[in-house]
């Protein structure tokens, strides 16, 4: 492409719309006009960012088709049906749509958590490695510090706390999934050698059942969102490397807007965990009690990524914005 042949030849059309977005006031006829000359310039502004960028010419044109679009489509705020939708169908088919990627996380996840924990319980100088036998002792006892863990600030306190490091723990995950997943990676490290370290040294001191009954009841519904969050950071981190039949900006552009939404659905999961934890973990129920109450969530959470999640997904749902709200996109030169 010449640029210079282009941008005379198509010059007039994009002060013709500088001109009528300044206006307040157009008539019928002039509305129609900008319409047209909004889809032209959309049309020549990628036709330009794929054959010939020019830096000041794309950010000139970047900024007339954002005010046109503006113009054309008009603003909207978010409403009670925004929200709806949202829970309803984008962030479950958003989760559904990275099963292939959460599921195997968390499988892998479990079995190296296991493993850690087989690891110290069968290997005293591992033990040894972690604290000396009075801290161990402290910390597996009856009424030791993995008991008193939960019950060591007020309930309303400790849920806030545990909500906000969970979640950010989630956010950072799907965040950084874009470098190339090797941060997810290691944060997950990092979760399954603590859960590793606590199976371990409670199941060597023959109290496996007691930190059992004080984990599961919030750590399904915690792990599952924390797993979810690596899956889906990983197919970010595998799209910049394979971004299918899309451009690689386009397929990063969509899976990093549907994982910011589930950056926010995620909170609201955690919201619930870290309530479990607060509230029914440390609580005088029965151990049974505790356990079919974290079940029972974790059920729920997996029947609305299932059932919900899955409807979402057959009707074309993806987790991305409405396509109303994207930004304008025309076809691309061969």
């Amino acid at each position: 492409m010449d640029l210079d042949v282009f941008v005379s030849a198509h010059r007039p059309e994009w002060d013709r719309l500088d001109a009528l977005l300044r206006r307040r006031n157009l008539t019928g006829a002039e509305a129609d006009e900008l319409v047209t000359l909004y889809q032209r310039t959309a049309t020549h502004l990628s036709l330009i960012q794929s054959s010939a960028p020019d830096p000041q010419l794309t950010g000139r044109l970047s900024q007339l088709v954002a005010r046109a679009r503006s113009t054309v489509t008009g603003t909207r705020r978010a409403s009670w049906h925004d929200v709806t939708r949202f829970l309803t169908q984008s962030f479950p088919a958003a989760v559904y749509r990275s099963r292939h990627w959460w599921v195997p996380t968390a499988l892998v996840s479990t079995a190296v958590a296991a493993l850690f924990g087989w690891w110290i319980d069968t290997h005293p100088e591992v033990q040894s490695s972690i604290a000396a036998p009075s801290e161990l002792r402290d910390l597996t006892r009856p009424g030791g510090q993995y008991e008193t863990y939960y019950s060591s600030h007020p309930a309303t306190s400790f849920a806030a706390q545990v909500w906000t490091n969970n979640a950010q723990a989630a956010a950072m995950c799907l965040v950084l999934g874009v470098f190339l997943g090797l941060p997810v990676l290691w944060i997950l490290f990092q979760n399954m050698l603590n859960l590793g370290v606590g199976i371990g040294l409670m199941s060597s001191a023959g109290r496996l059942d007691t930190f059992l009954g004080l984990v599961l009841p919030h750590g399904l519904l915690e792990l599952t969102a924390v797993f979810v969050a690596a899956g889906t950071g990983l197919r970010l981190g595998w799209t910049l490397i394979d971004p299918g039949p899309r451009t690689r900006r386009t397929a990063l552009a969509e899976e990093g807007r549907a994982a910011v939404g589930m950056a926010i659905g995620l909170a609201l999961v955690l919201f619930v965990s870290g309530a479990i934890e607060g509230f029914v973990t440390p609580s005088g129920l029965p151990t049974w009690a505790r356990i079919t109450i974290g079940v029972a969530a974790e059920l729920i959470f997996l029947a609305y990524v299932y059932v919900v999640g899955a409807r979402a997904a057959r009707i074309g749902e993806t987790g991305d914005i409405d396509a109303s709200e994207r930004s304008a996109a025309a076809p691309t030169a061969a």
